[in-house]
């Protein structure tokens, strides 16, 4: 077998169609040059030109077309994924006193994304994201962090508007903590909303490696828009481990399962360096917060835009059974020739009887 017949042969059965396309108009041209090369060379030029490239038939396309298809489908057969370790899980403080202790300890670990990949991670109490944490606004909370990272660190609540010692910014409200140190912040909450918690020193890096959270305060008096039968945090990360939702790239990503009727809040909190457009199919959603706090109008749309840093805050109203996708809609986050991946999971409304 020939080379070029060997690179049609493996692209057809593990390549994509633009690919297999390329391979075989290269593989009809090159066949006339190395012809032409045996002429004189006052005829390479002109022979060249004469041999016509053999036109791809309907058979052509359709097999080509079957080698993406089959990736495609093996990705959706695939979905939701085994996969080891799950992040931001709700995390039980101890009381001391009244107070709310929280004990975090950054470390390395190994974080599979996907079947098979698995990451170094930097993570709070082996997880990535790290534990979520849900308290009440006016809730006094000591938060204990251990360092066993081969570099400083530190925690910045990001969104909980803080007295100035307890920001967590290395070098302007405290110190680095150092490897092998404990530091421990305590505060009474402020502000209620969707907040965030991450490393604010080298925190390209230690947040991509997976150093983030969400941080959860609910409102003494929950407003009625904001009352939901499912609540749910979806973290956005692009950094070191890829495009991620709560730690996981498709088809390891976690649906939302709701029933008909239910009504679900998702909280979109955007970790990476990204803007990120998530869109649902289906249904639309109905914006009720930005930053943790309420929106003068509650406005619909079914793509929200989410920078970096920004949590935005949702409704859906689970109106339309069935499976629905639900994705960043920058697709080289989401999709490609190779089939769905990253930045996407779905929303699945069951029927009551399902």
């Amino acid at each position: 077998m020939s080379d070029s017949t060997a690179a049609t042969d493996t692209l057809l059965r593990t390549g994509n169609r633009r690919d297999f396309l390329r391979v075989s108009a290269f593989t009809a041209v090159a066949a006339s040059t190395l012809s032409a090369c045996a002429k004189p060379a006052a005829d390479v030029a002109s022979t060249a030109l004469a041999v016509p490239v053999k036109p791809l038939t309907l058979a052509d396309h359709i097999a080509a077309a079957n080698v993406m298809d089959a990736m495609h489908e093996k990705g959706i057969k695939a979905f939701p994924a085994k996969t080891e370790g799950k992040g931001n899980q709700l995390m039980q403080p101890r009381l001391d006193n009244g107070v709310k202790v929280y004990e975090l300890t950054a470390s390395e670990v190994q974080w599979e994304v996907e079947p098979g990949r698995r990451v170094t991670a930097w993570a709070y109490n082996g997880q990535v994201p790290g534990p979520q944490i849900r308290v009440r606004e006016g809730d006094r909370v000591r938060l204990v962090l251990k360092n066993e990272l081969p570099e400083s660190t530190a925690i910045h609540f990001h969104g909980l508007e803080l007295p100035f010692d307890q920001d967590g910014v290395p070098f302007i409200t405290q110190p680095p903590i150092k490897p092998g140190a404990t530091y421990t912040y305590e505060f009474v909450v402020p502000n209620s909303g969707s907040h965030m918690y991450h490393s604010h020193l080298n925190a390209a890096k230690q947040v991509g490696l997976g150093l983030l959270g969400a941080f959860i305060v609910e409102p003494k008096q929950p407003r009625a828009i904001e009352k939901s039968d499912i609540d749910y945090v979806m973290v956005l990360n692009d950094g070191s481990h890829g495009y991620t939702l709560n730690g996981k790239g498709f088809p390891a990503t976690e649906p939302i399962v709701a029933k008909l009727g239910q009504k679900v809040r998702v909280r979109f909190m955007n970790e990476g360096m990204m803007i990120h457009p998530m869109h649902l199919h289906g249904m639309h959603m109905t914006v009720i917060d930005k930053d943790g706090w309420p929106q003068p109008a509650p406005w619909k749309c079914d793509t929200l835009n989410i920078a970096p840093g920004e949590r935005w805050d949702v409704i859906i109203n689970c109106t339309n059974p069935g499976t629905w996708a639900f994705h960043c809609h920058i697709l080289p986050h989401a999709e490609t020739e190779h089939g769905m991946f990253g930045m996407v999971t779905a929303l699945i409304v069951q029927k009551p009887n399902a």
